[in-house]
């Protein structure tokens, strides 16, 4: 009786929770590690049409020059980057001319375009792009996306068959320094968001990540072209979906990416990770509750605190941090993270994550590449002068 007492009481319930998140942790990590083990060589028997990678850029960010440059030594037969900025001043301009000038025999291309589309800059600088794109097979990549030579090849072969309409990777954090903020925001992608994306992937669920996008030109007509994605801040997500309404899978490729943490603050880490989250719990609201569980040192946390005399709570807060260190130094290593300091701040990151997704259930403003926004259902985003609602 004196353990059923236990579990149901607060502190009981708490240290489920946690079991469960651990639980969700080792699955995760052996998701993770069984999906880089399983990496291979790419069949170059695989038809390799002609691709354009569509690059937008706003401004210099750490690691740019070198995100940049994986890209332009791809071992593909042929290949089109365009680069896309909106301002003559730019501050990426100047790393784009001295990659024309290292890499001459790559297809480059930058266009410089201040055309306005709508709310999300990012997308409509990527219709402007479209004006001096080449091919049918397109490959949209985030600014601060690191890949090795053979992506392109992984990423094509993937949207070879006939049911796939999209094709995406998953990254993992690169911080771009072993800084606190740095190592704790890595930590949220490594430890967290990827093992989740690979658990909800075994589920069934098929989503689309910013990573990359690579689809055919003639699927993005069918589904309105690249301005049917301008009023949503989750371009990603919304891409995905209307792919899957109609009727065709997203796959992910055999391949793993990097994109850099270069986050110099905490107010910085904050400031992007409640932006993800409100824009999540906007998208999935019932995915993103259950995420809580992702969350096990937390919970741990708060059996001590609730039973902070009960020996057992202090036992099992310790398990618990053991267990998921161990997670996550596996995790680190799979992703050719070398710092140990990340698994002393695994509770800290807990509690930052706890923060950030009472936040996002608070409010629904976001900072956004230089704008004040609001994220409201499906995503779409609204200007910050028209009126907040009576929550945010």
């Amino acid at each position: 009786m004196s353990v059923f007492n236990a579990l149901v009481s607060p502190a009981g319930l708490a240290a489920t929770v946690a079991a469960a998140g651990c639980m969700q942790a080792a699955l995760g990590t052996f998701l993770v590690s069984r999906f880089r083990w399983q990496e291979k060589r790419v069949d170059r028997a695989v038809p390799m049409p002609p691709v354009s990678v569509l690059k937008p850029l706003h401004g210099d960010e750490p690691l740019l020059e070198e995100a940049l440059e994986s890209f332009c030594t791809q071992d593909y037969p042929q290949m089109q980057i365009v680069f896309g900025v909106q301002s003559e001043d730019d501050a990426a301009i100047p790393i784009v001319h001295r990659l024309m000038e290292r890499h001459p025999d790559v297809n480059m291309e930058l266009v410089v375009d201040p055309t306005f589309h709508g709310v999300n800059r990012k997308i409509g600088n990527l219709i402007n792009i479209m004006t001096r794109v080449k091919h049918d097979v397109l490959v949209i990549s985030d600014s601060d996306i690191h890949v090795a030579p053979d992506y392109l090849r992984h990423v094509v072969g993937a949207l070879v068959p006939s049911n796939v309409g999209l094709v995406t990777t998953l990254y993992a954090g690169l911080p771009a320094s072993p800084t606190v903020p740095r190592l704790l925001a890595a930590c949220q992608i490594n430890h967290n968001f990827l093992p989740g994306v690979m658990l909800s992937r075994y589920l069934g669920r098929q989503d689309c990540l910013g990573a990359t996008m690579a689809l055919r030109r003639s699927m993005l007509e069918d589904i309105g072209g690249l301005e049917a994605l301008v009023p949503h801040v989750a371009d990603d997500a919304i891409l995905g979906r209307y792919v899957r309404d109609r009727g065709k899978d997203i796959a992910i490729a055999a391949c793993m990416t990097w994109t850099t943490v270069g986050e110099t603050s905490m107010r910085e880490v904050l400031a992007h990770e409640l932006r993800w989250g409100r824009t999540v719990k906007t998208l999935e609201p019932a995915g993103y509750a259950a995420s809580a569980i992702q969350l096990p040192l937390f919970w741990a946390t708060v059996a001590v605190l609730v039973a902070p005399h009960a020996a057992w709570t202090w036992f099992f807060f310790l398990g618990a941090w053991g267990w998921r260190a161990v997670c996550s130094f596996i995790l680190d290593r799979t992703l050719a993270q070398r710092s140990l300091l990340p698994l002393l701040l695994l509770p800290l990151r807990d509690w930052l994550s706890a923060a950030i997704m009472v936040g996002s259930v608070t409010g629904t403003r976001v900072a956004w590449r230089g704008q004040t926004m609001h994220v409201t259902p499906h995503s779409v985003m609204t200007p910050r002068s028209q009126p907040a609602s009576p929550g945010d």
